[in-house]
């Protein structure tokens, strides 16, 4: 069986093969009381080096992250994925956008890690969870340790609102596309929690250079990876540029086949590529 993993829209939807978790070693999963709400999360492996799995749009640590639990290596990394507030098994609450959720995300997710005994590791953030986690950086330098974000960006453009719009209206999807999140959400739920992010991220269009995070990129001090898939249909190859000129000492990989979704179609490649990193 296949499961479709969906994250920021239409174009980072993929059958993609399905991860059993059961066989991840020394696996574990539950929820913690964080900032008023209860927090779902899984945790995996044995290793010193602490990291956080920060997941996209209405995403969670199992439609996100599969290959990421079963096959970062267990001895080096303990590995922790988290649904965000209002996501996955980290409802109630309903999921809303003030204009802050980014920022409310970034507290969350630290303010998990040290609720599990973690007070200084590393960041995987996809999409917005990579926007989830430059902010972190930003606000937590004596916290974190290094950080790989891909699919994200510190600022929403006039074409980016152009893509959002385009993946609006969840009803011109495909049925394949649509079930996951409906397995999730429930199929009324869904297109409202959908429309209602598309709309929390386009406020960002009204801010000065349309900033989601811009000032606080300069306050990042932890070793960075920036990857991106040259075959992004959803975050143009400007935003990775941005994010390496603007954070210092940052790296930039390019993945000539990579879409959206590069760590779940290239998982081994990427695997290998972030622990190498994480182990310099």
């Amino acid at each position: 069986m296949a499961l479709l993993l969906c994250g920021r829209g239409l174009f980072k939807c993929r059958t993609a093969v399905e991860v059993p978790l059961r066989l991840c070693s020394s696996m574990s999963s539950g929820k913690q009381r964080v900032n008023g709400v209860d927090l779902y999360y899984e945790q995996t492996g044995r290793g010193k080096h602490a990291v956080l799995l920060l997941p996209g749009a209405l995403g969670s640590t199992k439609t996100d992250f599969g290959p990421q639990l079963k096959s970062l290596n267990k001895e080096r990394f303990t590995v922790v994925g988290w649904d965000p507030r209002g996501y996955g098994q980290s409802r109630p609450p309903d999921r809303d956008f003030p204009s802050d959720f980014f920022e409310r995300d970034a507290k969350d997710g630290v303010a998990l890690m040290k609720t599990l005994g973690f007070n200084k590791f590393s960041l995987l953030g996809w999409s917005d969870g990579g926007i989830t986690a430059l902010i972190a950086a930003a606000r937590n330098p004596e916290l974190i340790n290094k950080m790989v974000v891909w699919g994200s960006n510190a600022f929403v453009s006039e074409d980016d609102l152009k893509l959002y719009n385009m993946v609006r209206d969840v009803s011109k999807w495909s049925a394949r596309m649509r079930e996951p999140m409906n397995e999730v959400y429930g199929a009324q739920a869904f297109p409202k929690i959908w429309e209602n992010w598309v709309d929390g991220i386009a406020q960002f269009v009204n801010r000065p250079e349309g900033s989601i995070c811009i000032e606080l990129l300069p306050l990042i001090s932890c070793p960075t990876l920036i990857i991106h898939g040259e075959k992004d249909p959803m975050v143009p190859s400007f935003h990775p540029h941005y994010l390496h000129k603007n954070i210092k000492g940052s790296r930039l990989h390019l993945m000539p086949e990579g879409k959206h979704n590069l760590h779940l179609r290239y998982a081994e490649e990427f695997n290998k590529l972030v622990e190498d990193f994480l182990e310099e």
